[in-house]
């Protein structure tokens, strides 16, 4: 999912089908809505945090929160990885109108490239299990080890806005 961080109003989101994961996807979507509505210009720009058998992953850039879900045993880098290059796409494409929009999901159809992108992303994670490696992308894909890890729980169950 893709929202303004000022507002937490959502821009973009896609979907796995929840028959293929076997996961209840509308409970983690309730939960992104309200942790956008926690963000604000003080909160990590970079941060893992557990929901039950998941981790979400977020990525801050540009005033613009980009979320994804994953299992807790995803490549925490290749989480992040996706997400920048969710987040230089959907920034070149829609950067220059994202504070004047006023609707819900206005750029839903980004889902389309997010899905395509998400779909090279699982593949190459599984390559890269496979070779015992996430070096299946080659180069260094950033430094995750100082990235934030919260409880989803302790992140709504507080009151205040998600700072680091």
């Amino acid at each position: 999912m893709i929202a303004r961080v000022v507002d937490g109003l959502p821009l973009a989101a896609t979907m796995q089908d929840d028959e293929q994961t076997g996961c209840n996807i509308l409970e983690y979507q309730n939960q992104a809505k309200m942790l956008f509505r926690k963000l604000g210009p003080q909160s990590p720009t970079r941060c893992s945090i557990e929901t039950g058998p998941y981790l979400f992953h977020y990525l801050i850039e540009n005033e613009i929160c980009y979320l994804v879900l994953c299992e807790r045993n995803y490549s925490k880098r290749l989480a992040f990885s996706y997400l920048e290059e969710i987040a230089q796409e959907f920034y070149t494409q829609y950067g220059k109108r994202v504070n004047t929009v006023t609707r819900p999901y206005t750029f839903i159809e980004f889902d389309t490239w997010m899905q395509r992108t998400r779909r090279q992303y699982a593949e190459g994670g599984a390559r890269a299990r496979r070779a015992g490696t996430a070096s299946a992308l080659g180069g260094q894909l950033g430094d995750v080890q100082r990235i934030m890890m919260q409880n989803i729980d302790d992140v709504l169950q507080r009151g205040a806005v998600l700072s680091g």
